[in-house]
């Protein structure tokens, strides 16, 4: 098993970014530009190691390769992008590693690509790379294809060394659950299990009891053995359950109207252990959007469009409206996902003032409306 801290500072050792690593300080999948050069590099990474694993670190600054950590980034569409902009995708995987000196929410996000012997190239266009440009690594730069350029694989060798440097040991092991237990108060329950005789997996949350249902919130799940993170924040409610080879976590969405709400199962995450060492993590879309009487989100819609234009003027909000916009977010997503074309855009249009508010529920209710909208409506 790879412990995958010590892979990333196996990783950083070679001080420069070469044909089988990179390094970025943070990803940037809101513009164009920045997603057309995510999967350049992704594009040349495989193309250039179509034996071994090659990575990208994320969290890193260029120049002097310090570690600053980024935000817990949710992965679940990574894939899909990828999918979605190569003919012949390699597999890709984000996990998110926490590093001992670094703020309790930031984390180093490494991505794998793992090996295929198939070239990818561009299937469609993005931003200034054409359909059917083919990528790959000359030294630390990710550079289009030329004619009678033959894509070799050098780096087997190395890749291997890195990733057997990089193995468990039972110190390293012992120290991650006792870590895991004195950054958890008790009212999170922190606990662990161990799956196969060689996984060891830790996790904590508070515990919320919705008539016969539990829920779980700020949920923090970590397999030491790895170093690998998985979190829930308090706005997030999920179910956690496990067998003999997995443990397996149900993301709930509480959605409703006019103080009527119910639990709608959102996506499952199985981290599935293996007898040889290895673990796969796989996610499953469960959501199904629920209907609403369109009268009554007709009628939302349009209250959430004048609150909106009040903010947009800075005026004053009557009580009720100052009520309604905590849940501005959340209803607009209802709009949004019950056919209401404009909800999106109007939503994102309510960002800034949104985060301008001094109480901040609105704001945080807003980022996870719209992570739930790219879950379920990914562009």
């Amino acid at each position: 098993m790879i412990n995958k801290r010590l892979l990333i500072k196996k990783l950083l050792s070679h001080n420069d970014e070469n044909s089988f690593y990179d390094k970025k300080q943070q990803l940037n999948f809101s513009t164009k530009i920045g997603k057309a050069k995510f999967i350049k590099h992704i594009c040349a990474l495989s193309n250039s190691n179509p034996e071994n694993n090659s990575y990208i670190v994320i969290g890193v600054e260029d120049e002097t390769n310090k570690i600053l950590g980024v935000d817990f980034f949710d992965d679940s569409k990574i894939q899909h992008l990828v999918n979605a902009y190569l003919a012949n995708p390699p597999k890709v995987q984000y996990e998110n590693v926490r590093f001992p000196k670094l703020q309790k929410h930031k984390v180093v996000g490494l991505i794998t690509i793992h090996p295929t012997p198939k070239i990818s190239s561009f299937k469609k266009n993005s931003w200034k790379y054409p359909r059917q440009t083919i990528f790959y690594r000359r030294g630390s730069n990710s550079v289009p294809v030329v004619e009678n350029v033959e894509l070799l694989n050098s780096n087997k060798n190395i890749v291997d060394a890195i990733e057997k440097n990089s193995r468990n040991n039972i110190e390293l092991l012992l120290d991650g659950v006792f870590d895991f237990y004195k950054n958890h108060n008790q009212e999170y329950k922190p606990q662990y299990r161990v799956f196969k005789e060689q996984f060891v997996v830790c996790w904590a949350g508070k515990k919320k009891v919705v008539g016969k249902k539990t829920f779980y919130s700020r949920v923090d799940i970590e397999l030491v053995n790895e170093q690998v993170r998985l979190f829930y924040s308090s706005l997030d409610e999920v179910k956690i359950s496990f067998n003999s080879s997995s443990f397996i976590i149900t993301e709930y969405v509480k959605l409703g109207v006019n103080n009527t709400y119910e639990y709608y199962p959102l996506e499952k995450t199985i981290i599935h252990f293996k007898d040889n060492g290895k673990h796969d993590i796989v996610q499953e879309l469960l959501f199904k959007a629920p209907d609403f009487d369109k009268k009554v989100l007709h009628h939302i819609y349009n209250t959430n469009n004048a609150i909106l234009e009040k903010l947009k003027s800075n005026q004053s909000l009557t009580p009720d409206e100052q009520k309604a916009v905590k849940n501005f977010p959340t209803t607009y997503l209802i709009c949004a996902l019950n056919g209401f074309e404009k909800a999106k855009a109007k939503l994102q249009e309510a960002k800034n003032y949104l985060r301008s508010l001094n109480d901040k529920t609105s704001y945080i209710q807003y980022k996870d409306s719209i992570r739930i909208l790219r879950k379920v409506k990914y562009p």
